[in-house]
């Protein structure tokens, strides 16, 4: 991958250099992630990394191995030195994981920032789909909650006493 391609993927995950969510009418928006090394410490270890987002350690290791993350720095040590750019990911891959994104459409995904812009019809597409996956479960959600509102309903009314049934 060249530089290009990786500052370009980075750009993507992150956020940056798009315009602002309010701008571009995208009212839901979550904000920029907050690391806690906001004053240009940009290096975390793997526990550390776990630490911060509750993942395990073999977990990271299986995402790079899968191709999932993109190579991650190591120290002159070997150990691996991830970055808030790294941190962005991971929590955008936690987002695709709520979705219920198969991980096969994730690393097609990862697959497809690190390519560059020319994949942005086919990332469009992809994401879209999950999209539509994701409002259809809050439908099918949404209706689970209405039967359950129903029985909560008839069962706090089963326990009261009626108005007919009482004598003064």
């Amino acid at each position: 991958m060249t530089v290009m391609q990786t500052t370009a993927a980075a750009r993507e995950a992150t956020g940056e250099g798009a315009e602002p969510a309010a701008e571009r009418g995208d009212l839901c928006a979550a904000p920029r992630p907050r690391h806690p090394r906001p004053d240009g410490q940009d290096g975390y270890t793997i526990s550390e990394v776990v630490a911060l987002t509750g993942l395990t350690a073999h977990t990271l290791r299986w995402y790079e191995r899968i191709g999932l993350m993109a190579h991650v720095d190591r120290s002159h040590t070997g150990q691996r030195r991830y970055t808030n750019r790294d941190l962005d990911w991971l929590d955008l891959v936690g987002k695709l994981r709520l979705t219920g994104m198969p991980v096969a459409d994730m690393v097609r995904y990862a697959e497809l920032v690190r390519a560059g812009e020319s994949t942005y019809a086919e990332r469009f597409e992809l994401l879209q789909a999950t999209r539509r996956d994701v409002l259809a479960r809050i439908a099918e959600l949404q209706d689970t909650v209405a039967v359950l509102d129903r029985k909560i309903g008839f069962y706090a009314d089963a326990g009261r006493p009626h108005t007919a049934e009482r004598t003064p």
